[in-house]
């Protein structure tokens, strides 16, 4: 039986023991800050980015590996024979799921790589990732894994909270005047990403409306706490609040494992300061 390994994307939220243990294989996406392009991982950290990112005169602009480069990876890979499941950011967030697709039919491997798009990003794609990983280790088949795999992500959860609207104004994710008025207004919105897709779910002003969407989440997984062992807090610049939101949600249930951790540089373009996110499935 030929072996399995694992290949995502550098948006995925994952520890570097994660990634070691498992022996994970993340393509890094690249990011242009004021004309200086870096390789996402290798020669800029996230919180590094995010210190550019706030001293640019433009917003910074994310692009997906190149061809190229995954076809360099999958051939590496099934060099010994082994099959890739490769889970990747929504695609409709970044052409990174097609540049890989495109790369696996150009090294003439498409039977060989199983492409999936995870429909989120972050840690929600990241629990995926382990979940392949864990079943590759007990000695699953593809379309065992594959099956799990769809399984996790119609029971996954992206709650994100975006508290400075300025970065999707600069993006053109919302309108000119909209994004005047909502600036001016203190608004604050509440995304969620039901199959792939980004969609506001809640508007508000000021911190009233993040305690309130803090309330609501953790009310949530109170109510879910025997189907949820692993959570993820991925932020934009603001550590000291997310390690006490982690502390209650580890107040509801201590079993339940948290990983706060700096967003990848293509959510924190996007979402911009102040911004994060909570993600879970229930089992």
């Amino acid at each position: 039986m030929s072996k399995i390994k694992v290949m995502t994307d550098s948006s995925v939220q994952l520890t570097a023991e994660e990634v070691k243990k498992y022996d994970i294989t993340v393509v890094p996406l690249t990011i242009t800050i004021d004309g200086k392009t870096y390789i996402d991982g290798e020669d800029i950290s996230r919180s590094d980015f995010v210190k550019k990112m706030n001293e640019s005169k433009e917003l910074p602009k994310t692009s997906q590996p190149s061809i190229g480069r995954f076809v360099d990876v999958i051939e590496d890979l099934t060099g010994d024979g082994s099959e890739i499941i490769g889970i990747f950011l929504a695609r409709t967030l970044s052409g990174t799921i097609d540049a890989a697709r495109q790369a696996a039919e150009i090294a003439g491997k498409t039977k060989q790589v199983h492409i999936v798009d995870s429909e989120l990003t972050d840690r929600a794609e990241g629990l995926q990732v382990l979940a392949a990983a864990k079943d590759i280790e007990a000695g699953k088949s593809v379309e065992e894994i594959l099956d799990h795999i769809e399984t996790i992500k119609k029971n996954q959860k992206l709650r994100m909270m975006v508290v400075d609207l300025n970065n999707l104004i600069k993006g053109g994710r919302l309108g000119a005047l909209t994004g005047k008025v909502a600036t001016l207004l203190n608004i604050r919105i509440e995304l969620h990403m039901p199959h792939g897709n980004l969609e506001v779910a809640k508007k508000g002003r000021g911190k009233k409306f993040s305690r309130a969407f803090d309330r609501r989440v953790l009310e949530d997984i109170a109510k879910n706490k025997d189907r949820i062992s692993e959570v993820g807090i991925s932020y934009v610049d603001t550590p000291e609040a997310m390690f006490e939101l982690a502390e209650d949600i580890k107040d509801i249930d201590p079993s339940i494992n948290v990983l706060v951790q700096e967003t990848s540089p293509i959510i924190a373009t996007h979402a911009g300061n102040g911004a994060y996110a909570i993600l879970y499935y229930l089992e």
